[in-house]
């Protein structure tokens, strides 16, 4: 029985190596693209597979030993929850400095506008013997509250001081360009029909502005979460009493425990990680009231 030979269709065709097939793939990639990814893989991704493959040289039990040594979720508590409380707080008053910005008019505005920005531009270690000099005992804000038994500098005030500082732009950043967009002829209206002052602001005005104010805390929780120059002066750096966790970093590169040191990081940077995606989801939940 003759056998049928098979259709042009049908026959093999050498299958390309995936290697060429990639680079193949990768030549047709306009030039914009390959510059980014370039750029991308050389500042982002290298470092952070590195930082990864340092700490694999820890076995899994020695990881997890360094990663939830009783030193170690000390300084995780004092920095998250103080990065926390900081970016709330941050919250409250970022926005009430935003709202005097956008809608009063006042001597010295822009002044006081640009000096929003002086955390971005002053460097940390500056911003940390400042306020380390200010809110000590004999600095002019420290020895008013001397007197009623309260310490700032060297203390876990003196940490939430500095998070606060280096924070606090994020949130007005945020803010600041929403009220400016929002219509105030929404609130006259809002006026007209009878609403008190409080009820415009909770109905009309709080839900807009609700997803920015959440996405400037995020951005000043994630900043205050990484802060190491301004918080390592005015901190007393205290194990299990104001220590954070970039300062333990530091520590343990100091005693050449470079794969401790990257343990600890690499938990600071998987928490990170969920803040910023927790961002993303602001970002797209708050472009529902663009389209309104």
């Amino acid at each position: 029985m003759a056998v049928s030979s098979p259709l042009p269709s049908q026959q093999l065709v050498p299958k390309k190596p995936p290697k060429r097939k990639l680079l193949s793939q990768l030549s047709q990639l306009p030039v914009a693209w390959l510059i980014t990814l370039g750029y991308l893989t050389v500042m982002l991704f290298v470092p952070i597979v590195a930082m990864f493959l340092k700490a694999s040289t820890r076995t899994p039990i020695e990881f997890w030993e360094i990663a939830t040594s009783p030193i170690a979720l000390a300084t995780y508590q004092v920095t998250f929850l103080t990065s926390l409380l900081t970016a709330l707080m941050n919250g409250v008053f970022g926005t009430l400095i935003a709202w005097v910005l956008v809608r009063y008019d006042f001597p010295l505005k822009r002044f006081i506008d640009a000096s929003v920005d002086l955390p971005f531009a002053l460097p940390t270690s500056v911003a940390g013997l400042t306020l380390a000099t200010v809110y000590s005992d004999n600095g002019w804000i420290g020895s008013l509250l001397a007197p009623l038994g309260i310490k700032i500098s060297f203390t876990l005030s003196g940490v939430a001081v500095a998070m606060t500082f280096i924070s606090l732009p994020f949130v007005v950043r945020t803010v600041q360009p929403v009220l400016q967009e929002m219509e105030k002829e929404i609130e006259e209206a809002a006026w007209c029909l009878g609403a008190s002052q409080w009820q415009t602001f909770w109905r009309v005005i709080l839900p807009p502005l609700f997803p920015a104010i959440l996405t400037g805390i995020a951005l000043g929780f994630s900043r205050a979460v990484g802060e190491y120059g301004s918080t390592v002066i005015i901190s007393s750096n205290t194990p299990f009493k104001d220590l954070i966790a970039p300062v333990l970093i530091f520590q343990r590169l100091e005693q050449y425990d470079y794969s401790g040191a990257t343990i600890i990081g690499i938990v600071l940077l998987v928490i990170s990680l969920v803040v910023l995606i927790a961002i993303n989801f602001l970002q797209v939940w708050g472009q529902r009231y663009d389209t309104k």
